[in-house]
């Protein structure tokens, strides 16, 4: 039985069946949060093998995630906004003190197909 992980709605991408976006538990892992530990962070995951999912398809595709995180946060500080003003809680996000925000455009697929 394949089981996807990670999907696509309302212009973000989620862990499935969650209102957890990908890309808060992304940065959770990145600071160094253990599995357990994003768990109790987003108790809306309900189950440990839902964060491996979501660990292991940000593995999988590692370095285009980090590379579209990095590009998005060059965009939006390009816009003379500075992030902590316009919303202080992605700010935190992505100066890494602070858990995420949903992210909009990240285009991958579950299977793991580029779509840009």
């Amino acid at each position: 039985m394949l089981i996807e992980y990670i999907e696509q709605r309302d212009g973000g991408y989620y862990v499935a069946g969650t209102r957890i976006s990908f890309d808060s538990v992304v940065y959770s892992f990145r600071q160094g949060n253990s599995p357990e530990r994003i768990l109790e962070q987003f108790p809306l995951l309900d189950k440990l093998a839902n964060v491996y999912g979501a660990i292991t398809f940000y593995l999988d595709h590692k370095f285009e995630i980090d590379h579209y995180i990095e590009d998005t946060k060059r965009e939006f500080e390009a816009s003379g906004i500075p992030m902590e003003q316009s919303n202080p809680f992605c700010g935190r996000r992505f100066n890494g003190r602070g858990p995420g925000c949903a992210t909009r455009g990240l285009e991958y697929s579950v299977s793991g197909g580029r779509r840009f």
